[in-house]
C-alpha cells in the first residue's frame, strides 16, 4: 500500500473508496448539486425548451464526458490531489492544481450558506412562514439584506443554520474517505433520490402541471441556429459534471487500481443528466401550477437560481394542496444535494494540504475546514451576504472554472502533450476503449468551445458592470478575487513540498507507475528490469 508519513512520523496509507459502487455514488453526489435542481430547468427553458436537449446532448458527448475522463485519468494515473497529480504529470503544471484548489475554497465558503437557507426553508414550509409575499420575506425578514457593501451585522436565522452545515461537513470530512464521504453518500443519495422522486410525482398531479411541461418541452427549433444557445449548453455541462475544478481528479485518486474508469464515468455522466431532466419535469410542473393559479403565463412565472428556490417555490407551496409536504421534499432535496456536493468541494482542499504537508487526515481536515467555516460565517452570516455571494458566484464560475478549464486543456494537450499517455491509461483500466476520438475532442473541440465561451463572458462582463454593483465591490469580490486565485496559485506552487509529503515518499505510486509503463510500452521491459536491479 502507499505510504506517506504523517505529521507524527507514522506511515499512513493513501485512502481509497471501499468499492467502485461507493465511488460512483460519491461522484454522482458531487455532480448532482443545487445547480441540477435550480439551474438546468431554467437554462433549458430559456434556450429553446425541448430543442435545447440537442445541444445539451452534443455538449455532454463531445465535451462533458471527454473532460470527465480527462479528470479521471489525471487523478487515477498520477494518484494524488489536484496539485500533486498535475505536478507528477508535468512539473510546470502544478499551478493548475492549486488554481483548482483555490476555486473550491471560494465556492465552499458561499455554497454552505445556501444549504443553510434551504434547511431553514424546509422548516418554514411547515407553517408557510413567508405569508403572502415570499420575495419580501426572503430578502427582508429572512436575510435582512442591507445596502451593498460589507457589514458585521449577523442575522441569527442565517448564522445558526450556517454553523450547523459546517459542523456536519467537518464531522464527515474528519472521518475520512471511507467512513466519512463514502458513508455520507450512501445515506444522503438514496434519501435525495426518494425525496426528489416523490416531489416530481406530486408536482405532476398539480392543476396546471401540463402547462408547465408544455412550456418546458415544446421545442423552439430556431434557437438551434443561435450560437449563444450552444454556448449555454456547453457552459452548463462543465458546471453540472463537477469537472475542471479538482473534484474528479481528487476522487479518482482514491480509486483502487483495477477500477473501470470509463464505465464508471458513463454511469456518473448519464445519471447526472437523468437527474437534471427529472428536475426539469418536477420544477416546470410546479411552475405551471403557479402560473395557472395566478392567472399568468409560464413565461412570467419561470425563474432560476435563488429566485426559483426561495421566491417562486414558496409561493407554490403556499397555494398547492399538501404544500407543506412539497416544501419539505423540495428544500430537503436541496439540503442533501448541497451537502454531498459541499463535502466533495472541501475534500479537494483537504487532499491538497494533506499531500503537500504530509499530514494525517484529521490534522489536514481541521486545518482546512475550521478557517473555511470562519470565513464563510463572517462573510455570509451577515446582512450583506447575498451581495457578496452573487458576485463571487458569477466571477468564480466564469473566470475560474470555465476559463481555468480552457487553460488546463491547452496546457495538458498542447504544451505538456500528455493526452496519448492519458489515453493509454484510460484504455488500460476502462471497459470503453478510446484514443484518437477522445484526443481530438479534448485537444481540439474542448479548447475551441471553452475559448469561445470565455471570450463571450469577458466581453459581457467588461461591457457592463455585473449586477449594477458598486465598482469597488466588483473589483474586490469579482475581478480581484478571480485574478487573486491565479496569483496565489503561483505562490503556492513556489512553496517547497514537505519532505514528508507524498511527492517524496510514495513507493506504491512508483511501483504502479513502473508496472503501467511496461504495460503501455512507455518503458521497455528490459530497461525496467535493469532499473530495478
Amino acid at each position: 500500500m502507499s505510504t506517506a508519513p504523517s505529521h507524527r512520523g507514522q506511515k499512513v496509507a493513501r485512502e481509497t473508496f471501499s468499492s467502485r459502487k461507493l465511488f460512483i455514488l460519491s461522484a454522482i453526489g458531487s455532480a448532482v448539486g443545487l445547480g441540477n435542481i435550480w439551474r438546468f430547468p431554467y437554462v433549458a427553458y430559456e434556450n429553446g425548451g425541448g430543442a435545447f436537449l440537442i445541444p445539451y446532448l452534443a455538449a455532454l458527448l463531445s465535451a462533458g464526458i471527454p473532460l470527465l475522463f480527462l479528470d479521471y485519468a489525471i487523478g487515477h494515473k498520477f494518484r494524488g490531489s489536484a496539485p500533486l497529480a498535475f505536478r507528477r504529470m508535468s512539473r510546470p503544471a502544478e499551478f493548475l492544481g492549486w488554481w483548482q484548489v483555490l476555486m473550491c475554497f471560494v465556492i465552499a465558503v458561499y455554497y454552505a450558506v445556501i444549504i443553510g437557507w434551504a434547511g431553514m426553508y424546509a422548516w418554514y414550509s411547515t407553517t408557510t412562514a413567508w405569508g403572502d409575499d415570499a420575495t419580501s420575506f426572503f430578502t427582508g425578514t429572512f436575510l435582512e439584506v442591507g445596502e451593498a457593501g460589507v457589514s458585521m451585522d449577523f442575522v441569527p436565522q442565517v448564522l445558526w443554520p450556517l454553523i450547523a452545515v459546517w459542523v456536519v461537513t467537518i464531522v464527515i470530512l474528519v472521518a475520512g474517505v471511507r467512513k466519512g464521504i463514502g458513508r455520507a453518500n450512501a445515506v444522503f443519495m438514496p434519501l435525495l433520490i426518494i425525496m426528489f422522486a416523490l416531489l416530481v410525482v406530486s408536482s405532476l398531479f398539480l392543476p396546471g402541471a401540463s402547462e408547465g411541461l408544455n412550456a418546458f418541452f415544446t421545442p423552439n427549433w430556431e434557437a438551434l441556429g443561435d450560437p449563444t444557445v450552444w454556448a449555454a449548453a456547453y457552459g452548463h455541462i462543465f458546471f453540472s459534471l463537477s469537472i475542471a475544478f479538482g473534484i474528479m481528479v481528487t476522487y479518482s485518486s482514491y480509486l483502487k487500481r483495477k477500477t473501470d474508469l470509463t464505465g464508471s464515468g458513463m454511469v456518473v455522466a448519464f445519471s447526472n443528466s437523468a437527474f437534471e431532466i427529472l428536475a426539469g419535469i418536477g420544477v416546470f410542473a410546479a411552475i405551471g401550477f403557479m402560473a395557472v393559479a395566478a392567472g399568468t403565463s409560464v413565461e412570467d412565472s419561470a425563474a432560476g437560481g435563488v429566485g426559483l428556490a426561495f421566491m417562486a417555490f414558496p409561493t407554490i407551496i403556499s397555494e398547492a394542496p399538501f404544500g407543506a409536504i412539497l416544501g419539505v421534499l423540495f428544500f430537503g432535496s436541496l439540503v442533501f444535494a448541497g451537502l454531498t456536493s459541499l463535502t466533495s468541494i472541501v475534500e479537494v482542499i483537504i487532499s491538497a494540504v494533506k499531500d503537500k504537508m504530509g499530514w494525517g487526515r484529521r490534522a489536514a481536515a481541521l486545518a482546512v475546514t475550521l478557517p473555511l467555516a470562519v470565513v464563510s460565517i463572517l462573510l455570509f452570516g451577515t446582512t450583506t451576504g447575498l451581495h457578496v455571494l452573487d458576485i463571487a458566484d458569477a466571477f468564480v464560475n466564469q473566470f475560474g472554472i470555465l476559463f481555468g478549464a480552457f487553460v488546463t486543456v491547452v496546457i495538458v494537450a498542447w504544451f505538456a502533450r500528455k493526452l496519448p499517455v492519458l489515453s493509454d491509461h484510460l484504455n488500460l483500466y476502462g471497459s470503453i476503449k478510446m484514443r484518437k476520438v477522445w484526443i481530438g475532442l479534448v485537444g481540439i473541440v474542448a479548447p475551441i468551445v471553452l475559448g469561445y465561451i470565455s471570450y463571450q463572458q469577458f466581453d459581457a462582463f467588461l461591457s457592463e458592470p455585473y449586477g449594477g454593483y458598486p465598482e469597488w465591490m466588483l473589483n474586490t469580490f469579482g475581478w480581484g478575487m478571480a485574478a487573486g486565485l491565479v496569483i496565489v496559485a503561483i505562490l503556492l506552487t513556489l512553496i517547497p513540498w514537505s519532505k514528508r509529503s507524498m511527492l517524496h515518499d510514495d513507493s506504491e505510486y512508483e511501483a504502479i507507475k513502473a508496472h503501467e509503463d511496461q504495460l503501455t510500452g512507455q518503458i521497455p521491459v528490459a530497461d525496467s528490469a535493469q532499473k530495478e536491479n
